[in-house]
């Protein structure tokens, strides 16, 4: 991923608050995991779309085919560093409702679903 040459302070969504949205059908979220395919195979939440950072230049280039620009996308990985860095790409490319999940997957078992497996 190209280092960008200014950073946009990004919006951010707990665990407890994504949960919420997960369980409201009715919203339209866009749900980006950009964890390696082996860490999802060890604990994922359903409806995540996984495009691994290590996998960029195969995906990058069909971000705006794949995904609506303005609709709400939340982004997750383990701990909440690697989808900060795809929140702030996402916001270069136009997406306009980006969330980095705060504390990732980690943080998602440990306070909302202790039956997903930690790493």
């Amino acid at each position: 991923m190209a280092h960008q040459s200014f950073i946009q302070p990004l919006s951010e969504i707990s665990v407890e608050q994504l949960r919420q949205r997960l369980c409201e059908s009715s919203r339209k979220i866009q749900l980006i995991d950009v964890r390696e395919e082996e860490e999802v195979e060890i604990a994922h939440l359903e409806g995540f779309e996984n495009l691994p950072l290590s996998a960029f230049a195969e995906w990058s280039s069909q971000i705006h085919t794949r995904f609506d620009l303005d609709a709400e996308t939340l982004v997750l990985c383990h701990h909440g560093s690697r989808s900060a860095q795809m929140c702030q790409w996402l916001i270069h490319q136009g997406f306009t409702q980006v969330k980095n999940i705060a504390g990732g997957i980690d943080a998602y078992s440990l306070i909302v679903d202790r039956s997903i497996p930690r790493y």
